[in-house]
């Protein structure tokens, strides 16, 4: 397996996650500025994190389609090598038996 993709969903994740909190940061100081609006009564925190979610999503799409599939590139090669591990064990238990 190549250090490119050693750790493609660690490296997802984390880009991810880094995404969305910069939403969260950007939605939270536009909420307090006024400009977007805060919610109704005590829902300010539910309301920002929610907003910066929906607005990360697609962000999160766009920008990171090249780190998902190196992901799903990275899942396949687990699956197919457990697959194979699998067929090796499954033979070698028909030769004993």
């Amino acid at each position: 397996m190549s250090s490119s993709t050693s750790h493609a969903t660690l490296r997802y994740t984390a880009m991810r996650l880094g995404i969305f909190v910069g939403c969260l940061v950007i939605v939270a100081v536009l909420a307090y500025v006024g400009v977007v609006p805060k919610g109704l009564g005590r829902s300010n925190p539910l309301w920002v994190v929610l907003l910066a979610l929906v607005i990360s999503a697609p962000l999160s799409f766009v920008l990171l389609r090249k780190q998902r599939q190196r992901m799903s590139e990275q899942i396949v090669s687990g699956v197919d090598r457990a697959k194979t591990r699998l067929s090796a064990n499954q033979s070698q238990e028909d030769s004993v038996a």
